[in-house]
Protein backbone atom coordinates (compact mmCIF):
# COMPACT_ATOMS: atom_id res chain seq x y z
CA UNK A 1 0.00 0.00 0.00
CA UNK A 2 2.84 2.27 -0.46
CA UNK A 3 1.85 5.09 -2.71
CA UNK A 4 -1.84 4.74 -2.02
CA UNK A 5 -3.42 6.85 0.67
CA UNK A 6 -6.42 5.85 2.68
CA UNK A 7 -9.61 7.69 1.64
CA UNK A 8 -10.45 10.63 3.90
CA UNK A 9 -13.89 11.51 5.10
CA UNK A 10 -15.43 14.44 3.22
CA UNK A 11 -16.42 16.30 6.37
CA UNK A 12 -12.83 16.47 7.59
CA UNK A 13 -11.91 18.72 4.71
CA UNK A 14 -14.55 21.37 5.57
CA UNK A 15 -13.28 24.36 7.49
CA UNK A 16 -16.63 26.12 7.92
CA UNK A 17 -19.69 24.87 9.71
CA UNK A 18 -23.13 25.17 8.16
CA UNK A 19 -24.23 28.78 8.46
CA UNK A 20 -27.73 30.12 8.96
CA UNK A 21 -29.29 32.90 6.95
CA UNK A 22 -29.67 34.91 10.16
CA UNK A 23 -25.89 34.78 10.71
CA UNK A 24 -25.53 37.11 7.74
CA UNK A 25 -28.75 39.15 8.05
CA UNK A 26 -30.18 40.32 11.39
CA UNK A 27 -33.61 39.14 12.41
CA UNK A 28 -36.16 41.88 12.01
CA UNK A 29 -38.93 41.61 14.56
CA UNK A 30 -42.37 42.69 13.43
CA UNK A 31 -44.06 45.54 15.27
CA UNK A 32 -47.44 44.26 14.05
CA UNK A 33 -49.99 43.89 16.83
CA UNK A 34 -53.14 41.85 16.75
CA UNK A 35 -56.54 43.53 16.94
CA UNK A 36 -56.93 42.16 20.49
CA UNK A 37 -53.58 43.67 21.55
CA UNK A 38 -54.52 47.06 20.07
CA UNK A 39 -57.93 46.98 21.78
CA UNK A 40 -56.31 46.03 25.09
CA UNK A 41 -53.84 48.93 24.83
CA UNK A 42 -56.63 51.38 23.96
CA UNK A 43 -58.72 50.09 26.87
CA UNK A 44 -55.80 50.58 29.31
CA UNK A 45 -55.25 54.10 27.98
CA UNK A 46 -58.93 55.00 28.53
CA UNK A 47 -58.81 53.40 32.01
CA UNK A 48 -55.83 55.62 32.90
CA UNK A 49 -57.46 58.77 31.51
CA UNK A 50 -60.77 58.22 33.34
CA UNK A 51 -59.04 57.34 36.62
CA UNK A 52 -56.59 60.26 36.45
CA UNK A 53 -59.15 62.81 35.26
CA UNK A 54 -56.78 63.99 32.51
CA UNK A 55 -58.66 65.88 29.83
CA UNK A 56 -56.45 66.80 26.92
CA UNK A 57 -57.28 68.32 23.59
CA UNK A 58 -60.20 70.57 24.50
CA UNK A 59 -60.99 73.90 26.13
CA UNK A 60 -64.06 75.82 27.23
CA UNK A 61 -65.11 78.77 25.10
CA UNK A 62 -68.19 80.98 24.70
CA UNK A 63 -70.38 79.90 21.79
CA UNK A 64 -72.81 82.40 20.22
CA UNK A 65 -76.38 81.61 21.23
CA UNK A 66 -75.36 78.68 23.46
CA UNK A 67 -73.18 79.99 26.26
CA UNK A 68 -70.24 77.80 27.19
CA UNK A 69 -69.10 74.92 25.02
CA UNK A 70 -66.19 72.59 24.40
CA UNK A 71 -63.74 73.31 21.59
CA UNK A 72 -61.18 70.82 20.27
CA UNK A 73 -57.60 72.08 20.62
CA UNK A 74 -56.17 69.10 18.75
CA UNK A 75 -57.31 66.66 16.09
CA UNK A 76 -59.27 63.58 17.21
CA UNK A 77 -59.46 60.60 14.89
CA UNK A 78 -62.74 58.75 14.47
CA UNK A 79 -63.38 56.36 17.36
CA UNK A 80 -60.85 57.89 19.75
CA UNK A 81 -61.57 58.95 23.34
CA UNK A 82 -62.36 62.65 23.69
CA UNK A 83 -63.58 63.15 27.26
CA UNK A 84 -65.53 61.54 30.10
CA UNK A 85 -68.97 62.81 31.06
CA UNK A 86 -67.96 62.88 34.69
CA UNK A 87 -70.12 63.29 37.78
CA UNK A 88 -71.62 61.34 40.65
CA UNK A 89 -72.63 57.82 39.63
CA UNK A 90 -75.96 57.10 41.34
CA UNK A 91 -78.83 54.66 41.03
CA UNK A 92 -82.16 55.74 39.56
CA UNK A 93 -84.03 56.12 42.87
CA UNK A 94 -81.45 58.62 44.18
CA UNK A 95 -81.33 60.32 40.77
CA UNK A 96 -85.08 60.96 40.74
CA UNK A 97 -84.88 62.51 44.24
CA UNK A 98 -82.04 64.81 43.16
CA UNK A 99 -83.88 65.73 39.99
CA UNK A 100 -86.91 66.80 42.05
CA UNK A 101 -84.61 68.94 44.25
CA UNK A 102 -82.99 70.58 41.22
CA UNK A 103 -86.43 71.38 39.78
CA UNK A 104 -87.22 73.52 42.84
CA UNK A 105 -84.43 75.96 41.94
CA UNK A 106 -84.47 76.86 38.21
CA UNK A 107 -81.06 78.58 38.50
CA UNK A 108 -79.40 75.28 39.43
CA UNK A 109 -79.79 73.50 36.10
CA UNK A 110 -79.76 69.75 35.71
CA UNK A 111 -76.95 67.75 34.07
CA UNK A 112 -78.18 64.20 34.58
CA UNK A 113 -77.46 61.37 32.14
CA UNK A 114 -79.47 58.16 32.59
CA UNK A 115 -78.30 54.81 31.18
CA UNK A 116 -78.56 51.09 31.76
CA UNK A 117 -75.64 48.93 32.81
CA UNK A 118 -75.95 45.22 33.58
CA UNK A 119 -79.77 45.42 33.65
CA UNK A 120 -79.78 48.26 36.17
CA UNK A 121 -80.52 51.95 35.54
CA UNK A 122 -77.88 54.43 36.65
CA UNK A 123 -77.34 58.15 36.32
CA UNK A 124 -74.25 60.30 36.02
CA UNK A 125 -75.14 63.52 37.81
CA UNK A 126 -72.79 66.26 36.61
CA UNK A 127 -74.92 69.11 37.94
CA UNK A 128 -72.31 70.12 40.52
CA UNK A 129 -69.81 72.42 38.78
CA UNK A 130 -66.25 71.00 38.73
CA UNK A 131 -63.15 71.51 36.62
CA UNK A 132 -64.15 68.54 34.41
CA UNK A 133 -65.03 69.50 30.84
CA UNK A 134 -67.43 66.79 29.62
CA UNK A 135 -70.49 68.53 31.03
CA UNK A 136 -70.02 71.65 28.85
CA UNK A 137 -70.24 69.84 25.53
CA UNK A 138 -73.37 71.05 23.74
CA UNK A 139 -76.14 69.21 21.91
CA UNK A 140 -76.49 68.60 18.19
CA UNK A 141 -78.47 65.95 16.31
CA UNK A 142 -75.43 65.71 14.01
CA UNK A 143 -72.76 65.76 16.73
CA UNK A 144 -69.13 64.89 16.13
CA UNK A 145 -68.98 62.87 19.37
CA UNK A 146 -70.94 59.86 20.58
CA UNK A 147 -71.48 58.39 24.03
CA UNK A 148 -70.15 55.01 25.04
CA UNK A 149 -70.09 53.04 28.28
CA UNK A 150 -66.62 52.11 29.50
CA UNK A 151 -66.19 49.69 32.40
CA UNK A 152 -63.28 50.20 34.82
CA UNK A 153 -63.08 47.43 37.42
CA UNK A 154 -66.83 46.85 37.29
CA UNK A 155 -67.75 50.55 37.53
CA UNK A 156 -69.38 52.11 34.43
CA UNK A 157 -68.01 55.37 33.06
CA UNK A 158 -69.76 57.40 30.40
CA UNK A 159 -67.25 58.55 27.81
CA UNK A 160 -67.46 60.52 24.59
CA UNK A 161 -65.60 59.25 21.53
CA UNK A 162 -65.09 60.99 18.20
CA UNK A 163 -67.93 59.96 15.87
CA UNK A 164 -65.83 61.15 12.93
CA UNK A 165 -62.48 62.88 12.47
CA UNK A 166 -62.55 66.17 14.39
CA UNK A 167 -60.25 69.08 13.51
CA UNK A 168 -58.68 71.44 16.01
CA UNK A 169 -60.93 74.49 16.48
CA UNK A 170 -64.22 72.60 16.01
CA UNK A 171 -66.93 72.77 18.63
CA UNK A 172 -67.43 69.38 20.30
CA UNK A 173 -71.06 68.24 20.12
CA UNK A 174 -73.13 65.12 20.77
CA UNK A 175 -76.78 64.12 20.55
CA UNK A 176 -78.25 64.20 24.07
CA UNK A 177 -80.90 61.73 22.97
CA UNK A 178 -78.41 59.07 21.86
CA UNK A 179 -78.03 56.22 24.28
CA UNK A 180 -74.56 54.78 24.95
CA UNK A 181 -75.77 51.25 24.20
CA UNK A 182 -78.77 49.53 22.64
CA UNK A 183 -80.12 48.55 26.06
CA UNK A 184 -80.08 52.04 27.53
CA UNK A 185 -83.22 53.71 28.77
CA UNK A 186 -83.72 57.47 28.90
CA UNK A 187 -80.24 58.74 28.17
CA UNK A 188 -80.26 62.47 27.77
CA UNK A 189 -78.74 64.91 30.23
CA UNK A 190 -81.32 67.51 31.08
CA UNK A 191 -79.57 70.82 30.74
Amino acid sequence: LKGKQAPQKKSQGKTQQNRKFTDFYPVRRSSWKSKAELQSEERKKIDELTESGKEEGMKIDLIDGKGRGGIATKQFSRGYFVVEYHGNLIEITDAKKREALYAQDPSTGCYMYYFQYLSKTYCVDATQETNRLGRVINHSKCGNCQTKLHDVDGVPHLILNAARDIAAGEELLYDYGTAPSKSSSEASPQK
